[in-house]
């Protein structure tokens, strides 16, 4: 099971790496009880929301509003759906 970080801690934690530049990734989240994917991500992630990121990258303020419309679209065909199958239903019965 995948521990929950806050922001604070992650923001800190790659000030950390970022101010160190003698010291590779791995020790430091050896240091700080993570996973060094975790926080090699953690890293990646903050350089793209500086714009340091690769072409393609999305930033943090990207990355939720991309979630959001998302959950937003599944939403909609759900509707979409329900109200396909009620014209359905209401067509059949005005025929009757």
């Amino acid at each position: 099971m995948s521990k929950r970080y806050t922001a604070e801690f992650k923001r800190d934690a790659v000030a950390l790496v970022r101010s160190s530049p003698h010291r590779n990734v791995t020790e430091i989240a050896r240091e700080l009880g993570v996973s060094p994917e975790g926080l090699r991500g953690w890293v990646k992630q903050d350089r793209t929301d500086r714009g340091e990121g690769g072409s393609g990258e999305l930033t943090s303020p990207e990355r939720e509003e991309l979630t959001r419309l998302r959950r937003q679209n599944l939403e909609q065909q759900k509707t979409i759906e329900i109200l396909r199958k009620a014209a359905a239903y209401f067509a059949a019965e005005t025929t009757r």
